[in-house]
């Protein structure tokens, strides 16, 4: 464990990524009773505000959801790039094995009881002598972890009465509108019969950057960023004119 400045130990931080939050406030409550020193800097719904949090409060130890909205708990321990411990935290007991074999230090099933939350606590307060397990290596399983995920390649839209096939590599950036999303090509623009959140789920996280909650744009189809008069971040793109507004939020991800 680190000390601070005055040679103090620092308090050990935790992230929790529930998205049910009846079971987030139950898990809370159960670290605040095993381990009472440890300080819950963010409880959040979803991956996306789990790697936002992640950003924003470094934490040692991530308490991850297998499936939540937005990003993985799988996605989001892949992107954690070995700076955190993560415990994997699911219903789901299919993918343990797999989860131990990529360095989780450990794997909860719900419903959550104190005693083996306990044991949990123990295995985590060990590993923070070391470093984090490579998450690429959870990355490299992810296949076996989760056999049926496949990230969109083309999708079905709409142009007037016609129906076209978009792949995913030539989409710029998705924007929300009413119940549905327009996907923007190079030179076009089609409408997809579904909602943002919804095909949001479908998007390599590692490609497609929610940053706004009615934007997700193409990595690959960035120029740059700049700063409007306000002062607020904004997506400049290779292949269009427009410029995307980046919510605070998502600032975190063009950092470097």
């Amino acid at each position: 464990m680190e000390r601070g400045r005055e040679g103090r130990l620092m308090r050990p931080r935790a992230v929790i990524a529930e998205d049910e939050a009846t079971l987030a406030d139950q898990l809370s409550e159960l670290l605040r009773q095993v381990w009472p020193e440890l300080d819950i800097c963010a409880v959040v719904p979803d991956g996306i505000r789990a790697l936002q949090a992640m950003e924003a409060h470094q934490p040692d130890v991530l308490f991850l959801d297998v499936e939540m909205p937005g990003a993985t708990g799988l996605d989001v321990a892949r992107l954690s790039a070995g700076r955190c411990h993560v415990v994997f935290v699911t219903a789901f007991d299919q993918y343990a094995v797999d989860a131990f074999e990529a360095g989780a230090v450990d794997y909860l099933m719900k419903p959550i009881n104190a005693a083996r939350l306990f044991n949990t606590v123990k295995r985590v307060q060990e590993r923070l002598l070391q470093r984090p397990a490579n998450p690429a290596v959870l990355a490299a399983g992810s296949a076996t972890l989760d056999p049926n995920k496949q990230y969109l390649r083309w999708i079905n839209a709409s142009k007037g009465a016609d129906i076209c096939i978009v792949t995913t590599d030539e989409v710029c950036y998705f924007k929300a509108e009413d119940k549905y999303t327009v996907v923007f090509t190079e030179k076009e623009e089609a409408l997809i019969r579904k909602p943002l959140k919804d095909l949001a789920l479908r998007l390599d996280p590692s490609v497609f950057w929610q940053v706004h909650r009615s934007t997700i744009v193409n990595a690959n189809a960035i120029a740059g960023v700049t700063r409007d008069i306000r002062g607020h971040l904004v997506v400049k793109l290779k292949q269009r004119p427009e410029r995307l507004a980046v919510a605070e939020s998502y600032n975190y991800l063009f950092r470097q």
